[in-house]
C-alpha cells in the first residue's frame, strides 16, 4: 500500500510538472524526444544528412540544415541534458514573450547562429596565414546552440551582477554564458566549441537589439494567434498569448533612463547605437523599466492580464512604463494588483470613447511634443496617442493603460 501511493504521489508531481510547462516549450521537448525516439525504432544514424555541415550549406546551398540540426540529437544523455536545460530558460522566456513570440524568436536565433557559424568557419578556413578547413567539415546536432543564447539574453533580462555555475562558485553575468562554454569543453567529448560561441554571439546581438530591425510588430502575432488553422492550440491551457503594443519589441537591456527607443534604420545613427549599448547601473537595485518592451505575456482565459513569471523584479522591468521613476510606477506594483477604483474608471471611460468613436466632452489638458513622442517611441499611433493622454490628463502611466487596454 505505501508503495501505491508513493507511485501515485510521484505520478502527480510529474503531471503538475508538466502542466506547468508552457505550450511552445513543452512542444520543444515533444518535437525533439519523439524524433530521438523514432531515430532509434529505425536504426537511423546518418546525422551528416542533417546536421549543420558549412561545407553542404555553401557548396550545395542546404538551408535546410540550419533548422534539422538543431532537432536531431546523437545520444540519450544529449537529448535529457539539452531538454532539461531548456525546460527552466523556455519556459521563463515564454511567459514573458508569448508563445507565438517565442517560436519566431527560436527560428530568429537559430538563424542568426547558422549565419555567425558560416563567417567564422569560412573566415578561418581561408584565412592566407594559417588555412584551418576542419570548421568546414564538423558535423554539428542538437538545440544546444538556441540554449546558449537563451541563457545570455535570460541572464541580460535578469538583472542580476552574479551567476552561480552549478552550485559550485560565483562568476560576473555578463561572463556567465563564457564560463559555461569554457566549463563545458572541458567536462565534454565531441562537442562543438563554434556551435556554442556563435549561440552566445547571437544572444548578445539580440539582447542588445541588432535585430531589431528583424522583429515584427504585435499585429504580426496578434494575426497569428486569431488565425483559424492556429485556433485549437490557442485554445489549449497553456498557450500563452502576446500582450503589447510595441513594434520593436525584444528584450529589454541596460539602457538609460532618458535614452530614446529607435529601431535599427530611424533616427540619428549615433543615437542607435549608444541605445544598444549596455550601460549598467553601480547598485545592486533592478535596471529600469525600458518602454520598448511590450508588456507581459498572459495565458489564454485567465481573468486579470497578468504575468506568470513570479519574480517580482523581473516584472517590474518588463511592464510598460513611460515613467519607470514615478510613485506611481505601473511596473513596480507588480502583477495580480488591481487599479484604483478612480483610474479603472478612468481607463474604461477612454476606452469607450475610443470603442465608440464619440467625441470626449472635455480635453483635461493639451499633450505635449515631449509626451507625444515618448508613447509614439513606445509604438502606438499619434492619434491614439494625443486622445489618451488627453482622456488621462497628462498622465503618462494611465494614457500606457489606456492605449494598451484599447489594443488589448
Amino acid at each position: 500500500m505505501p508503495n501505491i501511493v508513493s507511485e501515485a504521489g510521484l505520478q502527480t508531481r510529474a503531471g503538475q510538472w508538466w502542466d506547468s510547462i508552457p505550450f511552445l516549450t513543452s512542444a520543444v521537448v515533444i518535437v525533439c524526444g519523439v524524433i530521438y525516439l523514432i531515430c532509434i525504432l529505425v536504426g537511423y544514424d546518418s546525422f551528416y544528412e542533417v546536421c549543420f555541415l558549412p561545407e553542404a550549406i555553401v557548396s550545395h546551398f542546404q538551408v535546410y540544415r540550419i533548422y534539422t540540426s538543431i532537432i536531431f540529437h546523437g545520444s540519450l544523455l544529449h537529448v535529457l541534458f539539452n531538454m532539461l536545460a531548456l525546460v527552466p530558460l523556455g519556459s521563463e522566456l515564454e511567459r514573458i514573450m508569448g508563445s507565438i513570440r517565442l517560436l519566431y524568436t527560436i527560428i530568429l536565433l537559430a538563424t542568426s547562429n547558422a549565419i555567425f557559424h558560416l563567417i567564422i568557419a569560412l573566415v578561418v578556413a581561408h584565412n592566407p596565414f594559417h588555412p584551418f578547413e576542419h570548421l568546414m567539415n564538423e558535423c554539428a546536432i542538437g538545440f544546444s546552440g538556441i540554449l546558449f543564447s537563451m541563457i545570455v539574453i535570460e541572464t541580460s533580462l535578469s538583472g542580476v551582477q552574479s551567476r552561480s555555475v552549478f552550485g559550485l562558485f560565483n562568476v560576473p553575468a555578463k561572463w556567465y554564458a563564457f564560463i559555461l562554454l569554457v566549463v563545458f569543453q572541458l567536462l565534454m567529448t565531441n562537442v562543438s566549441l563554434l556551435g556554442h560561441l556563435c549561440g552566445i554571439l547571437s544572444g548578445f546581438a539580440y539582447t542588445f537589439g541588432l535585430f531589431n530591425f528583424l522583429i515584427p510588430g504585435p499585429s504580426f502575432y496578434t494575426a497569428i494567434e486569431s488565425s483559424s488553422w492556429l485556433a485549437s492550440c490557442v485554445r489549449r491551457p497553456k498557450f500563452i498569448l502576446c500582450s503589447g503594443g510595441n513594434p520593436s519589441a525584444y528584450i529589454p537591456t541596460y539602457t538609460a533612463q532618458n535614452s530614446p527607443s529607435s529601431a535599427l534604420f530611424s533616427g540619428n545613427i549615433w543615437r542607435n547605437l549608444s541605445s544598444w549599448m549596455p550601460q549598467r547601473g553601480t547598485t545592486a537595485q533592478p535596471a529600469q523599466d525600458d518602454p520598448r518592451f511590450p508588456g507581459r505575456g498572459r495565458t489564454l482565459g485567465s481573468v486579470q492580464n497578468t504575468a506568470v513569471n513570479s519574480d517580482s523584479n523581473l516584472q517590474a522591468r518588463l511592464l510598460d512604463n513611460s515613467r519607470p521613476t514615478s510613485p506611481s510606477d505601473i511596473a513596480a506594483a507588480g502583477a495580480g494588483e488591481r487599479l484604483s477604483n478612480e483610474r479603472q474608471l478612468q481607463v474604461s471611460d477612454a476606452v469607450a470613447v475610443g470603442a465608440g468613436g464619440y467625441p470626449l466632452p472635455q480635453m483635461p489638458q493639451v499633450a505635449s511634443e515631449e509626451q507625444i513622442q515618448k508613447l509614439l517611441s513606445m509604438g502606438f499611433e499619434r492619434t491614439q496617442v494625443e486622445v489618451a493622454i488627453a482622456a488621462a490628463d497628462g498622465d503618462l502611466n494611465v494614457a500606457v493603460e489606456i492605449l494598451m487596454s484599447q489594443q488589448g
